[in-house]
């Protein structure tokens, strides 16, 4: 397009839809990061990252941008006020991040401080989780939601923390837990804060919805929540319920599941009112979810809903049910994490080079002495137009399939087979830039587009950075970070370091749901930025050292009053000893290893004095680096 400008740019990669004015394409072709939402300061990426690189950090790279994990609690404060000012709702919204979700020190103790002011609560789901909480939560009167299975030691930490001041609330997941937790509290003399957590016969919406409903992991029936009441009365310990709690899983897609889930849990609510039970919070769990794709729509990696339309229906399913049988509203609690974290980050990587499928220029016609198969893919690629697309392509590869078999008996040697392979590619490439012009693609011909893209090789882990990408098919939203206000004139997908056919990313945004190729620039010589938008949930401590990649280098960046940006912390991602160390290797050992190996290759001959220090220097520097390549 002769008049391609960066509005072309924003509609083709969707930073619109997905970016939540956090996102947006400044003039000269460069991603600006607005940390404080749309309108606020903004932080030229591709700037920011040669900065930090000259800061001596490398790519691939992590950027993570503390103001927007400030501006995440506030909005879905916000939502919740804004709901319970609608529905005159008396009880208060209390949020809580589930530190499952992103374990990061520093992104832990940011959602701390930023959510301060709104007493923002953690969730745990193990021990290590709560020795977390219990160091770092400092604010009075926030909740630490212990989920998860409970030991007699994490029983004993949770009820010793309020010795702290610290809020535990220990959620019986299982039936069993309860006997143990009276015994523990009896002998330490200490109240609890209960909590149960009910299994809804509501299934979610999305990829976990299998994981829900009568057969969920945890979560107590209606049969054995009544026991526990009947158990907690006989022991004078009634008081001490004062949480209910449900989940119905991670990404829920449609708004529907949240509302059949509330509907059915504020039932249980004023059905545990009725029983005696003075409830003092009902937590909502997690599933709000993140429109990666920003289409709007159930499709899995979207959401047919809005942050504001969901608290909506929290607060207006327990005023409802509330207000029917006259019961107190309760304070209200989500785990909402995705939600809170995700757009935070971004994964910056650098691409270290390009292949494209041979026949992508005209092939040069053949001579007569070349083989008929030849002659004849060039009489097919000749002829090619948009009324014989289709038959064009089925005779191009009824050639291509006949030139295999003929040099497979030897009556095709490998330059013809080659020059067989150029000219169906060439047919290929020349319908594929028809197919625009027809009404209808047949099915057969919609898979060109992929089969023809370029591979832009990425220097990064799928396995180790966007897990989720490879196990789950998760769509991210990816795009260059620079050059958007030229036209990108090739179709590429990603190949990362890993030397697994699956360390690729091939699904992309398409505002239909997803497409296998994503449009992008050719190389100029200069390094090419690409970014992975929204990674902020679940990708850093899901990620695995396949072929031994380690954490990338990650920076927090800040804006200040001045509206001028500032790095507030650099963590300096694996080396290759520390990447070692974490399968059992040691430096030392392999060091000696190598210096045994280089004296016997010296005593033999079989290398010089000077290739044997070069080795030794190179060997070193080696254990001491990045795990990706420089």
């Amino acid at each position: 397009m002769a008049d391609w400008t960066t509005e072309n740019a924003a509609e083709l990669y969707g930073i619109g839809y997905w970016g939540e004015g956090y996102f947006s394409i400044e003039d000269g072709g460069d991603v600006v990061v607005h940390p404080e939402g749309s309108g606020g300061p903004g932080v030229n990426l591709r700037e920011l990252v040669e900065e930090i690189r000259h800061r001596g950090l490398h790519t691939p790279l992590l950027i993570r941008f503390s103001d927007i994990l400030a501006s995440r609690i506030d909005h879905l404060v916000e939502c919740f006020g804004a709901a319970r000012r609608e529905y005159s709702y008396a009880g208060q919204y209390l949020p809580v991040y589930p530190i499952k979700t992103n374990q990061q020190r520093q992104v832990v103790e940011e959602l701390i401080d930023a959510g301060r002011r709104h007493n923002l609560g953690l969730e745990v789901g193990s021990k290590p989780e709560l020795l977390i909480a219990m160091a770092l939560l400092d604010t009075p009167d926030a909740l630490i939601v212990c989920n998860g299975f409970k030991d007699r030691a994490y029983m004993e930490t949770a009820l010793l923390a309020q010795r702290l001041g610290r809020f535990p609330v220990i959620v019986l997941d299982r039936p069993d837990e309860l006997p143990l937790l009276l015994k523990v509290s009896h002998e330490l003399g200490i109240s609890p804060h209960i909590g149960v957590r009910c299994r809804l016969a509501t299934r979610g919406a999305g990829k976990w919805a299998d994981s829900t409903g009568d057969r969920s992991k945890f979560g107590l029936t209606a049969a054995e929540i009544v026991e526990v009441v009947k158990l907690l009365r006989s022991e004078e310990m009634l008081g001490c319920l004062e949480m209910l709690h449900f989940h119905i899983g991670s990404q829920i897609t449609e708004i529907r599941a949240h509302k059949e889930a509330l509907r059915e849990a504020s039932r249980i609510y004023v059905g545990l009112h009725d029983l005696g039970c003075k409830l003092r919070f009902v937590d909502v769990g997690g599933g709000l979810g993140v429109d990666y794709v920003g289409s709007k729509t159930s499709l899995e990696s979207s959401m047919n809903y809005t942050v504001q339309e969901y608290a909506f229906d929290v607060v207006a399913a327990l005023q409802e049910a509330c207000d029917e049988r006259g019961v107190p509203h309760p304070d209200l609690v989500s785990e909402s994490g995705r939600a809170l974290v995700s757009h935070a980050s971004v994964l910056i990587f650098d691409v270290l080079g390009v292949d494209g499928p041979i026949g992508r220029a005209a092939p040069q016609e053949p001579g007569a002495s070349e083989h008929k198969v030849i002659r004849d893919l060039w009489e097919v690629w000749s002829a090619i137009e948009s009324e014989n697309a289709q038959e064009s392509f089925h005779d191009a590869l009824e050639l291509k399939e006949e030139s295999t078999t003929a040099f497979n008996l030897g009556y095709l040697d490998l330059a013809a087979r080659a020059r067989a392979e150029e000219l169906f590619w060439s047919c290929c490439e020349r319908i594929l830039n028809l197919l625009p012009d027809l009404e209808h693609v047949p099915e057969e011909l919609q898979g060109l587009e992929q089969q023809l893209s370029d591979t832009y090789y990425g220097n990064f882990s799928v396995f180790q950075s966007l897990p989720d990408s490879w196990a789950l098919d998760q769509i991210f939203p990816i795009m260059p970070i620079q050059r958007l206000h030229q036209e990108p004139t090739r179709r590429g997908t990603f190949a990362d370091l890993t030397c697994d056919c699956d360390g690729k990313i091939d699904r992309f945004i398409d505002m239909r749901g997803d497409s296998r190729v994503l449009p992008l620039h050719e190389p100029d010589g200069r390094p090419y930025y690409v970014g992975a938008f929204l990674v902020g949930a679940y990708q850093e401590t899901l990620g695995e050292l396949h072929n031994l990649f380690g954490d990338t280098d990650a920076v927090h960046v800040r804006v200040d009053a001045t509206r001028r940006y500032s790095i507030e912390q650099v963590v300096e991602g694996d080396s290759v000893e520390e990447v070692l160390s974490y399968v059992q290797y040691d430096r030392r050992d392999l060091s000696e290893r190598v210096r045994r190996a280089i004296e016997t290759a010296l005593y033999k001959g079989n290398i010089t004095l000077e290739e044997s220090a070069l080795l030794r220097r190179r060997y070193e520097q080696g254990l001491s680096g990045y795990t990706y390549l420089d």
